[in-house]
């Protein structure tokens, strides 16, 4: 009987030690170190609007063309996303990341020797973008859902924010280096980023909690390793056939697009181009968007918090309305110098720059149950989708009517659109299914 109960049991004991309570979870130092690995690979993001003026003034390519490089990477960071996501399924999260890694680097540092405008579109747009879509936020997602029960929302945006904190640490490196040194040495220092966290990814990632012999946090029962998932690019195209015949899909992946429209394709690709028009320095520029990802790591995390305390709807239009009314007033507030208003704008928009992951990736959890990972894939496919839309149209706008000002209140007007439309989302408690079986 003693033999039967302790067998009944062991599963739930397994990795506990007397100490164990007092002991932090292991899903904490996986969350630690995705977070170190995706500030290592946030330096390809801080680059492109660095790049603009440079390779403009070197080469005398249009902005339209390094846009549509710009344009390129940023669709393949989004497209790539929900097969990741299937993939870290079926090879596991460090084999995948590792290799994104070492993408990335190989693009990123190739671009050096490059003397026309069709290899920037295949080192920066294709390498790089592929690279980098392959460890795109589905890597969070899938972490994640993986490690966790519990605190979901709140791991999501310290996750989240972690390519912020990238962002705050190499902005300023970056713009010194370019504005210094050239854009050579710069896109020289984003490829040794990321093959620096190649080894932190390879020897202390580990993909499952029952690797080490753990419950994920949270859990009341010890969860076996599923075994490899095979068919990952099957499986990923029968979620999106599936997801596509329901109306929140729609609509995440609408209010998504526009937050990458409003960000990545926007404020990020463009802004210090922008604020260079109207006679700011480049590094004062860089500074302010390295400014953004300060707040962005306190309004991130914040709403990873709020997101396990209130609706996530409600939260997503708070968060599209402000941000809009923000994006229409920046135009007014652009000039040499930086001035009080321009700082009450970086902080406030700052803190709503990407909010709204938690909530949205909360609401995919919710409506799509074990397959929310790679149905936040293909809405991330639209965020970037929305990036790369608005990264070519911004720089065709600037080359048409001289400013960007008619990008701004576009922008604007399509978020409080978005707003509208995470209103619209309905609500379900239920837990659901699988989309696919695979």
């Amino acid at each position: 009987m003693t033999q039967t109960s302790e067998a009944a049991v062991s599963p739930a004991r397994r990795g506990r030690a007397p100490l164990g309570r007092r002991r932090v979870h292991r899903a904490w130092f996986v969350a630690a170190i995705t977070f170190v690995t995706i500030i290592g690979a946030a330096a390809f993001r801080s680059l492109p609007g660095l790049l603009i003026d440079p390779l403009h003034g070197e080469f005398g390519w249009s902005r339209g063309t390094i846009g549509a490089a710009v344009s390129i990477n940023l669709a393949l960071y989004g497209l790539t996303a929900p097969f990741a996501a299937a993939l870290m399924d079926r090879f596991g999260i460090r084999r995948v990341v590792a290799v994104a890694l070492t993408v990335i680097a190989l693009g990123s540092g190739l671009t050096v020797w490059m003397t026309a405008a069709w290899q920037l579109l295949l080192c920066w747009g294709l390498l790089v973008g592929l690279g980098s879509g392959s460890m795109a936020l589905a890597f969070a997602a899938t972490v994640t859902n993986r490690w966790f029960t519990e605190r979901r929302g709140l791991v999501t945006g310290i996750l989240t924010a972690a390519s912020a904190s990238g962002q705050l640490i190499f902005l300023p490196l970056l713009s010194w280096l370019v504005e210094h040194h050239g854009w050579r040495p710069a896109a020289v220092t984003v490829a040794l980023a990321a093959l620096a966290v190649v080894p932190f990814v390879w020897l202390l990632l580990r993909d499952h909690p029952a690797d080490v012999g753990l419950k994920p946090y949270g859990a009341e029962e010890f969860v076996p390793k599923p075994p490899p998932v095979t068919g990952a690019a099957r499986r990923t195209v029968t979620v999106l056939g599936a997801a596509v015949r329901t109306g929140p899909f729609w609509l995440l992946a609408g209010t998504f697009a526009i937050c990458g429209a409003s960000t990545n394709g926007l404020v990020q690709t463009h802004f210090v181009p922008a604020a260079h028009d109207h006679g700011m320095p480049v590094t004062a520029a860089a500074s302010l968007l390295a400014v953004i990802g300060v707040f962005d790591v306190v309004g991130t995390v914040a709403s990873g918090w709020f997101t396990d305390r209130f609706e996530s709807r409600r939260l997503l239009a708070v968060y599209y309305a402000l941000r809009g009314v923000s994006l229409l007033f920046l135009p007014m507030l652009l000039a040499p110098s930086v001035h009080p208003p321009m700082l009450f704008f970086i902080v406030f928009y700052g803190l709503d720059w990407v909010a709204t992951v938690p909530p949205t990736l909360a609401l995919c959890r919710e409506h799509y149950g074990e397959d929310s990972a790679i149905v936040f894939g293909w809405v991330l496919a639209s965020h970037q989708i929305g990036a790369a839309a608005v990264a070519f149209l911004g720089g065709v706008a600037r080359d048409v009517f001289g400013s960007y000002d008619v990008v701004w209140y576009a922008s604007g007007t399509l978020c409080a659109a978005a707003a509208l439309m995470a209103l619209v989302i309905r609500r379900t408690t239920a837990p659901k299914p699988a989309l696919a079986v695979s």
